[in-house]
């Protein structure tokens, strides 16, 4: 996959995202922390920004970034929530985060689904004999980004005023097979399916399906090095080292102008190099 046609910046004249409520997860590193980076600086002063993570510390250091940034100093306000999204606790205590916020006059919820893990890529589907090992996976990478998702769109229903907006941070493994890597295609694909189903649902709801593309992150750097398969390990380490693969600050901006410019249908899969 070549880089041709990515852009760096967001179009300064842009209208914005408005009064807004961002609940980004994953957000402690990689993608996710630059996507609030970036959505800090695109919303009206008075929004939130809850970002929810595994990592406290990482967070903690993402929060008082931003505190010190324009944003923070012109009203944005951070809120973090350190939890392990499988957990049931987690999700209801995001939640309850963002419930906390809905005295405020918002004229966006924008829910961004990041938390990811690449799962075991070491092995073959054959070698996934234990169902508690697979269940544990599809816990943190699938169950919890439906239950949360729901649970944020019940504590936030559709009025007169608002947009509300889900995201699905995906992937091209939700469309094609990669060898030794059975549990990340099958919970990116059960994602995609997930959110089509939604936008199905509820056509008010603006659903996003965005694949980011290979992503110079640490998850990039696990599958180059720990892929069972042979030829896929090399292609990988092929394109890192030919610098084939995005900054997060190049993909966060193309979805960041596909949800300002918001032509897109909703429930789609829109690929980084489809914009």
């Amino acid at each position: 996959m070549e880089s041709h046609g990515i852009s760096h910046p967001i179009d300064p004249s842009s209208k914005g995202l408005g009064r807004a409520l961002c609940v980004i997860t994953g957000a402690s590193k990689g993608f996710g922390r630059c996507l609030a980076k970036q959505i800090a600086g695109l919303v009206k002063p008075g929004s939130v920004l809850l970002l929810v993570a595994r990592s406290g510390d990482k967070l903690k250091e993402l929060q008082a970034e931003l505190a010190a940034s324009d944003a923070g100093k012109k009203g944005l306000v951070i809120r973090c929530v350190t939890a392990d999204l499988a957990q049931k606790g987690a999700v209801e205590e995001t939640v309850k985060a963002a419930k906390q916020t809905s005295h405020l006059d918002i004229d966006r919820l924008l829910l961004i689904n990041n938390a990811a893990s690449l799962g075991d890529v070491s092995r073959f589907a054959v070698s996934f004999t234990d169902p508690e090992e697979i269940n544990s996976y599809l816990a943190f990478n699938v169950s919890s980004a439906l239950s949360l998702t729901a649970a944020l769109l019940d504590a936030f229903p559709k009025r007169s005023g608002l947009q509300r907006c889900v995201v699905n941070v995906s992937s091209l493994c939700a469309l094609q097979p990669f060898p030794s890597w059975v549990l990340y295609c099958t919970g990116k694909a059960a994602r995609d399916m997930m959110f089509r189903v939604l936008a199905e649902e509820e056509p008010e709801l603006r659903v996003l399906n965005y694949a980011p593309g290979p992503l110079d992150t640490d998850m990039h750097a696990e599958a180059r090095t720990k892929s069972g398969d042979g030829a896929l390990q090399s292609s990988l380490t092929a394109m890192h080292a030919e610098g084939r693969v995005l900054t997060c600050q190049e993909s966060g901006a193309k979805l960041l102008k596909l949800l300002l410019e918001d032509g897109f249908t909703s429930g789609t899969h829109i690929d980084v190099y489809d914009v």
